[in-house]
């Protein structure tokens, strides 16, 4: 079993920028992609960004391109997700996750393990 505990969230005003942190632990894979997905209240879980492997392959939704950033430390078993210029519809439960065989997927369906997610709230 894989463990994943988000960190970072919290209330920010419009404009803002958090970032948010996640450590894996337990029986990590060898080689792993990592993901971030948000779920805002009342809607459906949203993929946000991920990040193979190599940190040189990453992707975003379009809403946070330019905007987000995510990266990894395999060293460390973390990846962080810095949000700058932050809005108020990027409010949501942020969680990590971690997809054992693939190269991050934007499908929720493809990741194995998941955190228990850290509130975003974001003033306009």
């Amino acid at each position: 079993q894989v463990q994943l505990v988000e960190s970072g969230g919290g209330l920010v005003q419009a404009g803002g920028s958090l970032r948010l942190s996640c450590a894996a632990s337990g029986r990590t894979p060898s080689r792993y992609a990592m993901g971030w997905f948000r779920q805002a209240q009342g809607k459906e879980r949203e993929f946000v960004a991920a990040i193979g492997w190599s940190d040189t392959s990453t992707s975003y939704t379009d809403a946070v391109k330019g905007r987000f950033t995510i990266s990894r430390d395999n060293a460390k078993n973390m990846v962080s997700l810095q949000m700058n210029s932050l809005k108020p519809e990027d409010t949501a439960v942020y969680y990590c996750a971690v997809d054992r065989y693939g190269v991050g997927s934007s499908l929720w369906i493809e990741y194995d393990y998941w955190g228990q997610g850290t509130q975003v709230t974001v003033s306009s």
